[in-house]
């Protein structure tokens, strides 16, 4: 029992680490916005806003969140492509395809928020330079950018080795800032008044232009809630909840009154008020705990784009990309050098063009309540059509959700031409390769389909004529096949030109699951095609890495007198070059080129499937969308 309570103990730290750095670092510059928004600081005013801050902490993450999305998981897994994969399996297929859609754009904008999230955090950090001497204003902008900069550089080498200190790190930080708030708030306790929802009400309807304008900027207090949801599989639900409700939550909140306390006893702490609260000797201290706070935060954000983009080409969205396993122990630690390139360099852009915390604001909250939003309305699809509620219970539950989400994204479309515009530009980017790619590989596997023979009548009549067998060789050859129970077109080619058979042939088609991972029992099957062929399907979960000599390795046990041998065997892949010529009804002309473009950027098929490179025979052919 003691040894379980330790591991529990573990994995809420470790929690702390990964999960909550986004959330956990909003008091830097939530509040401050709120303020900055233009209503009287009076008493009644910040308290309302105040008691909009908690009770939306209370509704959107704890009830929302914590309490009902992290039931809806896809095998202990979360994240929006994770219940996107799980809905697509319930919904109707009439409305299947409008989901897949939402899902799709919500990925996306995700791709916006982990721009966005290392540039706002780390400037507000560094920003306390300025509370503590006013003449290092001019070195916010340098100083944040080498932070980032080394924050990119040092992703290659992984994050094993100190992710065992983000979750003391973000321990340390949530009591430091539950400890700035109980100090200011016992120089005004009255604010603990603000607790009650009637203050967020009456604020709401004595100014209701004046509540739509703020709720942009308390919405920033909740980004980093979707993180509890989609980073559950890695700690498991119950170490997120206690982190949630006994660490992170009431720190917070503590927070917050404590700002709140500091600006109505002293106005002039409006300009910082986070890091006005704590006195002149911790200022220093502060500021490089909360830098070491934004960049755990940033890391959470950018490991999640790494582990994003994985299961988009796992899940046929995006062209292969080369994917870096930095841990020999742990699966989830890798990294996308394509990826992390994109990311740095938009970052530093947004840094230097937008140079503060509160200009970049402007550009957050917009990726991050379209995500939201989207995942309420998979919700409905939960309740209706998998936990079997009744409508009127999907549509009571879902729908109140629905209405607060749609508040918080209106509300926040008032910042588009303030910055706003940057993450749904990037947003749209993003999904227009998403579905151009999916578009695409579809085009094309229905082409080599058109094309192609049945595998297993293509194998009997190549040996119904003794005059016309190809010669055989020893050893045996893997052909990677695109669309099962076809001859793939490398099999092909090398019959025409080698004119020859290996002992065994495998013709091995990979496929990708709608859950994380799949069990090596169900991952494999083997079926023989005659004159030892054979058809070889390998399933894999999105989250999974396609390792193909390990699927051969389990695929030898239903196979007769044959056992894996590396250096027995080769590898056929054929290498396709799309030519755009406008022959694609419903795909225009711009977004053939685009596919064409991706497929000749992809990474090879020998390095992504990790096939040993002395072994690998590539077949080129050109095909024309």
């Amino acid at each position: 029992m003691q040894s379980h309570s330790k591991s529990s103990n573990g994995l809420v730290l470790a929690a702390l680490g990964v999960v909550f750095g986004d959330i956990g670092t909003s008091p830097l510059y939530a509040f401050q916005l709120c303020l900055k928004a233009g209503f009287k600081l009076d008493e009644s005013s910040v308290f309302g806003v105040l008691s909009l801050i908690v009770w939306s902490l209370t509704i959107v993450v704890t009830l929302k969140y914590v309490c009902f999305v992290m039931r809806a998981d896809n095998n202990h897994e979360g994240g929006i492509l994770a219940l996107m994969a799980l809905v697509s399996k319930a919904a109707p297929r009439n409305i299947s395809y409008m989901l897949t859609l939402l899902g799709l754009f919500g990925a996306a904008m995700f791709y916006g928020d982990s721009m966005i999230t290392p540039a706002v955090s780390v400037i507000s950090a560094v920003e306390g330079l300025e509370v503590l001497n006013p003449h290092f204003a001019n070195l916010v902008v340098p100083v944040s950018v080498g932070i980032l900069f080394a924050l990119f550089i040092v992703q290659k080498h992984g994050t094993a080795s100190i992710g065992r200190f983000f979750g003391p790190v973000m321990l340390l930080w949530f009591i430091a800032i539950g400890l700035l708030g109980v100090t200011q708030l016992l120089n005004h306790p009255a604010v603990l008044k603000a607790l009650s929802p009637s203050y967020a009400l009456g604020f709401a309807v004595q100014s209701p232009r004046m509540t739509f304008v703020v709720l942009a900027s308390v919405f920033l207090a909740l980004t980093g809630g979707e993180a509890l949801y989609a980073d559950m599989g890695h700690f498991g639900k119950a170490p997120v909840q206690r982190a949630w409700l006994l660490i992170a939550f009431p720190a917070l909140v503590l927070n917050y009154l404590g700002q709140s306390a500091l600006v109505l006893t002293n106005t002039a702490a409006v300009a910082n008020p986070f890091f006005s609260m704590a006195p002149g000797w911790a200022t220093a201290p502060l500021v490089i705990l909360a830098t070491a706070a934004t960049v755990i935060a940033s890391q959470a954000v950018v490991s999640g784009a790494f582990s994003m983009t994985k299961q988009g080409i796992l899940l046929g969205y995006l062209p292969r990309l080369k994917v870096v396993h930095t841990s020999s122990k742990e699966i989830g630690q890798i990294y996308v050098p394509a990826v992390n390139l994109m990311l740095a360099v938009a970052v530093t852009f947004l840094v230097v063009i937008f140079k503060s915390s509160d200009s970049l604001a402007a550009a957050y909250g917009i990726a991050v309540s379209s995500t939201m939003m989207f995942t309420t309305v998979f919700m409905f699809v939960v309740t209706k059509y998998l936990w079997k509620w009744s409508t009127a219970a999907s549509l009571a539950v879902t729908g109140s959700l629905m209405m607060l989400d749609g508040v918080f994204m209106f509300a926040n479309l008032g910042k588009v031409l303030e910055g706003g515009w940057f993450p749904v530009a990037v947003g749209l980017t993003i999904f227009t390769v998403l579905t151009t790619w999916k578009r695409g590989r579809g085009v094309v596997l229905t082409r080599i389909q058109a094309d192609s023979l049945p595998l297993k009548a293509f194998i009997e009549g190549l040996f119904a004529d003794s005059h016309t067998r190809p010669a055989k060789v020893s050893g045996a050859a893997v052909f990677m096949n695109s669309v099962g129970g076809f001859t793939p077109t490398a099999f092909l080619h090398n019959l025409k030109h080698n004119r020859v058979l290996h002992d065994v042939n495998l013709f091995l088609t990979l496929e990708t699951q709608p859950v994380p991972f799949v069990k090596n029992s169900e991952r494999v099957t083997v079926e023989h095609v005659g004159h030892q062929c054979y058809a070889v399907t390998a399933r894999l979960g999105f989250k999974e890495t396609p390792k193909v000599p390990r699927l051969l390795e389990l695929a030898q046990g239903q196979i007769d007198c044959w056992n894996y041998d590396e250096n027995d065997t080769s590898f056929f892949l054929n290498r396709e070059t799309i030519i755009a010529a406008g022959e694609t009804p419903g795909l225009p002309v711009w977004r053939e080129k685009l596919f064409a473009f991706l497929a000749r950027n992809a990474t090879k098929a020998a390095d992504y499937f990790s096939l040993p490179a002395n072994r690998v025979v590539e077949l080129g052919s050109q095909l024309t969308i």
